[in-house]
């Protein structure tokens, strides 16, 4: 029998990058995201299994939870799903968008976790161990202005995960948590900014190689993969280009000469 990984934001981007890079290593996947025509699509490409549910509401993460248990094991929960919204000051912030961010990044995550770990302690039973793995963001480690609606909700969510883990020391569950820099996909930013096209890709503007879903989609992918004693705690990745959140070189990438 094939490990068994629910992914979830998978319409989209690293969820859905991670959804193929499973599959191509021979994984079964569950691809958990709202929209269910994105997610027909990838089912239909990479034979996936896809449910759609939006995890911001208990009752529909309570059926997800009762279908996915209902269809098989569950080896790794991959928890991808999330978001920004706005880049406005603390002085001039949604409190709307403030509610969805945690909500979308904090406590989904707690529900999932609440929901599927019975699951994931039958399949490291069976199986002698199982994964959690969260993708959180490199916002949770250092504040920026404009950013700290992300700030504290992805920060909340690496707490999440580092309390998590020493509340499963212990058992054979690993939990991991990758924490990327600047991804070049094709929503994170267009979403953070209101639609407002112009101004996403102004923000990947001469960046040399920024990361892509799939990049990190590899790590993930590494990470469930790796011998089952073996756990990647944290890992931080960023493009070359970006040295630190506030410090970004935008145009080629040189040696420099010398004196």
């Amino acid at each position: 029998m094939n490990r068994r990984a629910v992914v979830t934001g998978a319409s989209s981007g690293i969820g859905e990058a991670t959804v193929r890079a499973l599959r191509a290593r021979g994984w079964d996947v569950v691809g958990v995201a709202r929209r269910e025509d994105r997610l027909a699509a990838l089912a239909a490409e990479t034979g996936a299994e896809v449910i759609p549910c939006d995890l911001t509401d208990a009752e529909a993460v309570a059926e997800l939870v009762a279908r996915i248990g209902a269809s098989g094991p569950v080896h790794a929960l991959v928890q991808v799903a999330g978001g920004a919204r706005g880049t406005d000051r603390v002085e001039d912030a949604s409190t709307a968008d403030w509610q969805w961010m945690f909500d979308a990044n904090v406590l989904s995550t707690q529900r999932l976790v609440a929901g599927l770990l019975p699951l994931l302690r039958a399949a490291a039973a069976a199986d002698g161990h199982a994964d959690t793995l969260f993708v959180t963001s490199t916002a949770a480690q250092v504040a920026y202005a404009g950013g700290a609606g992300y700030n504290a909700a992805k920060a909340a969510e690496a707490m999440v995960v580092h309390a998590l883990r020493l509340e499963l020391n212990g058992e054979p569950i690993r939990v991991s948590e990758i924490a990327p820099g600047m991804v070049h996909t094709e929503e994170f930013a267009l979403n953070r900014l209101g639609g407002d096209s112009v101004a996403a890709e102004a923000v990947y503007s001469g960046v040399e190689a920024p990361l892509v879903a799939a990049d990190v989609a590899e790590v993930i992918a590494y990470a469930l993969d790796a011998p089952g004693h073996v756990n990647l705690d944290l890992v931080t990745m960023r493009p070359v280009a970006q040295s630190a959140n506030h410090l970004l070189a935008r145009g080629p990438l040189r040696v420099r000469a010398d004196d």
